[in-house]
């Protein structure tokens, strides 16, 4: 594998010096940018120290993000609150941590970056994976995701799977009419063993050949935490089959930016009225920082034809 290159954003010399050590003594190799901007290098990982101010922090994230967007970014606070977690993400963070960091944590995350550029300079698996990501809550990301799928292991007759990613209240299996022994939950507490046999176990098939990977039924996981978990699961899956669908809801998470950047083909589901047009807009705008563009975002309208209020 070749040598990684890891930025630190810090004015902390004893936080510096200590993610240096963290970086060059991993099994992968990581060579440390000493220029604070990265100006004489482009890094793989980046490390943020929010430790203090934690608005100029995400400031900075969000600018790392798009000045580098397959990096991978590692935000450092002194505890993990929730609403700063979701802060890091939103502003473009992959991985969380504590000060100091556990180090068989942080170089599981650097192993995760680490696969992850491999990914991004080609050596992606070959599963093509499709993400519908909803504009607002109740937009039909599940409606289009199932239809899709079925649609997709019934005309193509390859191994196709979908992933319900919501977590407490997805509903793809209830759609597809099966009841799932297991959930996503499982999967993810058990990716040491995820090979194909354990994997038959978890998911339940449809008549059309859909394979399923039903949501959790907890409110709080998948949750921040599980981000990078989701991120290896979706590696493993896509060794594993030939399609794979997320019913990403619509929420802004690690884990739903976990399936942002896996995805082929990122579908913004959206509905003809005024706050759904806002938030698509806005979510546009998140999604490009992501670093997907072009022909892999799609702007699906559902519900076209119903008589919305919203001014020509």
């Amino acid at each position: 594998m070749a040598q990684l290159v890891g930025l630190i954003v810090t004015e902390d010399d004893t936080f510096k010096k200590h993610f240096g050590r963290l970086l060059r003594a991993g099994a992968i190799p990581v060579s440390v940018l000493e220029d604070r901007t990265g100006r004489d290098g482009s890094p793989d990982l980046i490390i943020v120290d929010t430790r203090g101010d934690a608005a100029s922090a995400m400031s900075s994230i969000e600018r790392l993000r798009a000045g580098a967007p397959g990096a991978g970014i590692f935000a450092v606070a002194l505890v993990a609150e929730p609403d700063l977690i979701l802060q890091a993400m939103r502003a473009g963070a992959n991985e969380f941590f504590t000060w100091p960091p556990a180090e068989d944590t942080f170089h599981g995350a650097v192993r995760r970056a680490a696969a992850r550029r491999e990914t991004v300079q080609g050596a992606r698996a070959s599963a093509t994976t499709l993400v519908f990501f909803g504009a607002k809550g109740g937009a039909g990301t599940t409606t289009l995701a199932v239809n899709c799928g079925v649609e997709v292991a019934r005309l193509s007759k390859r191994s196709t799977l979908i992933v319900d990613l919501k977590p407490g209240l997805g509903e793809v299996a209830l759609f597809l009419g099966v009841r799932p022994r297991y959930s996503l939950l499982d999967a993810i507490d058990n990716l040491h063993r995820l090979d194909r046999e354990f994997l038959k176990e978890l998911v339940v098939k449809h008549k059309s050949g859909l394979e399923i990977l039903s949501g959790s039924d907890q409110f709080d996981r998948p949750g921040a935490a599980d981000g990078g978990a989701i991120e290896e699961l979706f590696r493993l899956l896509a060794r594993q089959y030939e399609y794979i669908l997320i019913d990403a809801g619509s929420q802004i998470n690690s884990c739903t930016v976990a399936s942002l950047y896996t995805a082929d083909t990122i579908f913004l589901v959206a509905n003809p009225d005024v706050p759904s047009v806002r938030n698509a807009q806005r979510l546009l705008e998140r999604v490009r920082q992501l670093g997907a563009c072009g022909e892999r975002v799609r702007v699906l309208l559902n519900r076209a034809a119903e008589p919305y209020p919203i001014p020509p």
